[in-house]
């Protein structure tokens, strides 16, 4: 044998070994501590192509945002629990026991035991699913700021949509309130006008900072498809928007969209009382993940009364709910599963990017086989290729249990996500049902009591409903064989987390 098959029978040997060794450690260290379905799509992806699936994996395998961050959470959570406002509420809250349900009480024990924020009643909250008028409304509430404005969006862009509210924002520091804002760095980083927001906002004495940036030079990388995917402002501790809305342009600044009339279709909740501070709470989390400034004294003011407001409904039960990776416990999965499986009567789920885990597809397959009216209103369109046929792969599965599917029509991207339980429960936030919201998002979500904030939504779910196309299964199934391999090829790369 020539010096060169001797160095490939070496080569050789060394792969061979190489492999076997990245599938036994694979076998020992991926079941431990995932999904059984997220580990099995690991296990799927090594065992098939070793070194690309172990490559991937250690880019993609782990969404930890590390220990610093887990510390500072831990640390606000300590400050939240001491803090007297919150406590006060909270009592207050079980003075109120006879008022709420043993469904209420327990699912907000549930919420406060894994996020920490206690349930608040006597909120005034206030639904708008009018993309321009939800920007208009709170241009309008950082027009009367006397103290503070707190901006937190995944994507934000300085567009001719925007441009109103953030030209607000500098009005406001001009006059010396305390402007802080967040955007995501890799979420906006995608936009076309990035570069000119970035340029903007350094010529104005607005604070702000990207959210999980990723910036090797600086020592700043990790898992990069982590975002931290939460839409808040707060105003003086006195107002307070969520919900699905992004702080840009309604096609996204995109020409190809723009040419399409593809706009998206938003929900955002207006609301004022004890649950602007909890929201207040969430935004300065991230901000002093973010900045290392701490921001104690401003989330530990009471906030005042709600004002008299036509339109919003009044003493309406609310918990804010964070999650993300700076949590374990997978926060907003737990809140839906458990609320799903308490639906009697009537379930209708808004969710733009429906991909759910094993026991939420249960949840809510279960809540059809036994009776309940269940609906889910998705986009007939959607903007990201995996997830919408990842989603697809579900279909089959939701209509043969008794799911009605509801398609959104073409050319809009329906973006909103709600739900609403019976008669009296919903949630509101920034939370997809999906994988990726439950893992490696920072979300939040608001969970609502009360028939007058679930008659709202509604409206809304009426709405969508007279504008949709209901999906049959017999028309489901005349997809064709190509289609439904793309669907499950999809279904399983949502699984690789």
């Amino acid at each position: 044998m020539n010096d060169w098959g001797t160095v490939s029978a070496v080569v050789g040997v060394l792969l061979t070994l190489a492999q076997i060794a990245i599938v036994v450690i694979a076998l020992l260290v991926l079941p431990g501590g995932r999904r059984p379905q997220t580990a099995m799509a690991w296990l799927l992806l090594v065992l098939a192509l070793p070194f690309l699936g172990f490559a991937l994996f250690l880019l993609l395998g782990r969404n930890t945002v590390g220990r610093k961050r887990r510390a500072q959470q831990a640390e606000v959570n300590a400050a939240i629990l001491a803090a007297a406002p919150l406590a006060q509420i909270d009592s207050g809250t079980e003075a109120d026991r006879d008022d709420h349900s043993p469904l209420v009480h327990g699912l907000a024990h549930l919420n406060r035991t894994l996020g920490v924020l206690p349930f608040t009643t006597g909120n005034s909250v206030e639904l708008t699913d009018d993309y321009a008028g939800c920007v208009e409304a709170m241009r309008q509430e950082v027009a009367s700021a006397t103290d503070y404005v707190h901006v937190q969006f995944y994507i934000s862009a300085w567009d001719e949509v925007t441009a109103p509210f953030f030209e607000e924002l500098v009005r406001a520091t001009q006059r010396g309130v305390t402007v802080r804002f967040l955007f995501d760095h890799l979420g906006s980083r995608g936009i076309p006008v990035y570069k000119e927001l970035i340029r903007k906002l350094e010529g104005t004495d607005i604070l702000w900072a990207p959210m999980l940036p990723i910036r090797p030079f600086k020592g700043e990388f990790r898992r990069p498809d982590l975002r931290n995917h939460r839409k808040i402002l707060v105003v003086d501790g006195r107002v307070a928007f969520s919900g699905s809305l992004n702080l840009i342009e309604p096609c996204y600044d995109k020409p190809k969209n723009q040419k399409l009339g593809r706009a998206w279709v938003e929900l955002m909740a207006r609301v004022e009382g004890p649950a602007v501070q909890e929201l207040n709470v969430v935004f300065a989390t991230d901000w002093l993940a973010e900045t290392g400034e701490r921001l104690e004294e401003l989330v530990a003011a009471i906030p005042p009364a709600p004002a008299a407001r036509p339109g919003a409904v009044k003493d309406v039960g609310l918990q804010v709910v964070p999650s993300g990776p700076g949590f374990v416990t997978e926060n907003n999965l737990r809140l839906f599963t458990n609320m799903i499986y308490s639906a009697e009567r009537r379930l209708s789920l808004t969710s733009p990017y429906f991909v759910p885990d094993d026991s939420l597809l249960y949840a809510v397959t279960t809540a059809a086989q036994r009776g309940v009216d269940v609906e889910l209103f998705v986009g007939a369109t959607a903007d990201q290729f995996m997830v919408s046929h990842a989603q697809r792969s579900y279909y089959d599965t939701l209509l043969v249990a008794g799911v009605r599917i509801w398609l959104y029509p073409e050319p809009f991207v329906l973006h909103a996500k709600h739900f609403t339980v019976d008669d009296d429960l919903a949630v509101v936030g920034s939370s997809n049902m999906d994988m990726r919201s439950f893992a490696l998002n920072y979300e939040v979500v608001m969970m609502l009591t009360g028939t007058g904030v679930v008659d709202q939504l509604r409206v809304v779910q009426d709405r969508y409903r007279s504008l949709s196309t209901e999906l049959t299964l017999d028309a489901w199934r005349a997809r064709s064989r190509g289609e439904r391999a793309l669907d499950n090829l999809m279904r399983l790369t949502a699984t690789v987390q």
